[in-house]
């Protein structure tokens, strides 16, 4: 199984009604790059939306590390989704996404990482220069 670190980023601004999501797939030597936005969105959704970018980029099962500034999207791989799959996804917020998270994690084995902002680490620091990028675009 292949061992990918998935660095992500999401960011949304109440002023401009826009959001941004970056993501950094790297895989031996190799890096990918995905980055979007989306009009009237928060920035949970940006954070969670910033992962699913990365598992949909991925052809094949393999062994994810994601590393990210959002303790939303650890806490929800690590603490809350599975009592949401027990209740059938009762009451969660950002629903639509959670789904599609878990659907899309079904074929790997993941790993999520908190760090504590994206400038303490040079990669989640890029994700966040594009999500600012993104967010400035929209």
């Amino acid at each position: 199984m292949k061992k990918i670190v998935l660095y992500s980023e999401g960011s949304a601004s109440s002023d401009l009604a826009s959001g941004g999501y970056g993501t950094i797939l790297l895989y031996s030597k190799k890096e990918r790059l995905l980055r979007g936005s989306v009009v009237n969105t928060t920035a949970n959704r940006m954070e969670l939306q910033a992962v699913i970018e990365g598992l949909r980029a991925l052809k094949e099962p393999c062994a994810i590390t994601i590393i990210t500034s959002s303790a939303y999207v650890v806490k929800g791989i690590k603490e809350w989704l599975e009592l949401w799959v027990k209740r059938d996804f009762t009451k969660v917020k950002n629903l639509d996404l959670w789904q599609e998270y878990y659907t899309l994690a079904q074929s790997h084995s993941v790993e999520a990482t908190l760090v504590v902002s994206p400038i303490v680490n040079s990669t989640n620091e890029r994700c966040y220069q594009m999500v600012q990028e993104e967010i400035q675009n929209a």
